[in-house]
């Protein structure tokens, strides 16, 4: 097939419209993660934290696409406990699921109790470099699903690398408003925190073999963001109205 040709096939532009939106949803998981994990950053480091994330996003992707044969060996069982047969995607899975579960859990216990060390200030602010390598980490398993997808639902690897270019492309730029918007409603972090529990439930149970459809997990992130998002609207309604009925001082 000639290069014409290719960009003139209607059945790769489906296929191609269809894997970016399918690997637009698929980073939502990251780009929730990333929000959280900037969100502890300075300032003026939580822009650069972002793009060297969605980077290594971007690169472990094509570097996995790059070796599609390799990758999908990764499938293929390495030893069994009991029923279940456990291959390296499993082992990745677990290992992410894991750390997200404890991340998450860490994060939350930290919101409610303070680490101030009794000491009063301000939290503890990790570094960039400490971010970068949960960022890093993270990055790794999602890519693992995505591609997974990727060759479910196209033939070509241009498509796919095109596809995860245009996904990670709109994470780029979906990221700074969620980080911002968590960053003025404070509630939605322990909301966020929650989401990242939930989908290490759901990769841990993948690396069982029991996999949770992500539509449903999907569809309960959305919803709950719904309801939050209607309580920040009254909140701000009534801190207006608040205002309104104040008296006005006699000078």
């Amino acid at each position: 097939m000639s290069f014409l040709e290719f960009l003139t096939d209607p059945a790769i532009w489906a296929s191609f419209l269809a894997l970016s939106a399918m690997e637009i949803v698929l980073g939502i998981d990251n780009v929730v993660f990333i929000a959280v994990m900037v969100a502890r950053l300075p300032a003026g480091q939580q822009l650069m934290a972002r793009r060297v994330g969605l980077s290594l996003a971007l690169l472990f992707r094509i570097i996995m696409l790059a070796g599609i044969t390799w990758f999908i060996q990764m499938t293929r069982p390495l030893f069994s406990v009991g029923e279940y047969a456990f291959s390296w995607r499993d082992l990745i899975l677990l290992a992410g699921g894991l750390f997200l579960l404890v991340k998450g859990t860490r994060e939350i216990h930290e919101s409610i109790e303070g680490h101030n060390g009794g000491n009063g200030g301000n939290p503890v602010v990790q570094s960039m470099t400490a971010a970068i390598v949960q960022i890093a980490i993270i990055d790794l398993v999602f890519s693992v699903d995505s591609i997974i997808t990727a060759v479910g639902m196209a033939d070509h690897v241009e498509v796919m690398v095109a596809a995860v270019a245009v996904a990670i492309l709109v994470m780029y730029f979906a990221s700074g408003p969620v980080a911002a918007f968590i960053e003025r409603h404070p509630t939605t972090k322990m909301l966020a925190l929650s989401f990242l529990i939930l989908i290490g439930a759901a990769l841990v149970a993948d690396s069982f073999h029991f996999h949770i459809p992500r539509g449903y997990i999907y569809f309960a992130m959305a919803f709950s963001a719904g309801v939050e998002l209607v309580n920040v609207l009254a909140q701000q309604n009534r801190r207006k109205s608040g205002k309104k009925a104040k008296p006005r001082s006699k000078g």
